[in-house]
């Protein structure tokens, strides 16, 4: 998949919006980061613990990995974006956004 892709299924989830910090795009839900996307071909998103876990276990080897020191033991994974399929980008992406979404807007998805 392309970062083009990751921007696609990240801007398809309710109210989210692109945004820019730090020299790279983000995405946000209800002005919350959820997740980025990187100049190195990497992206990153904000995950509880047990699904960050689980796409670490479940997605293909060497497709995830937490971010480094605290961040990824808050949750942030960074994802290679290359080594992804688009169903397991889309996992990721609604994971990080329900994570962070107000709960007004949680039930706006079919995951439950």
């Amino acid at each position: 998949m392309s970062p083009d892709d990751f921007r696609a299924l990240a801007l398809a989830l309710p109210e989210a919006t692109e945004k820019q910090h730090g020299g790279h795009p983000d995405f946000r839900v209800a002005n919350k980061v959820f997740a980025s996307l990187r100049t190195d071909g990497t992206a990153a998103v904000n995950l509880e613990p047990g699904d960050q876990e689980m796409v670490m276990t479940v997605f293909p080897a060497g497709s995830a990995e937490p971010a480094a020191g605290t961040w990824g033991a808050r949750g942030w994974t960074r994802l290679m974006i290359d080594a992804l399929a688009p169903g397991d980008a889309a996992t990721a992406l609604e994971k990080a956004w329900r994570k962070t979404a107000p709960a007004r807007l949680k039930n706006t998805t079919t995951e439950g």
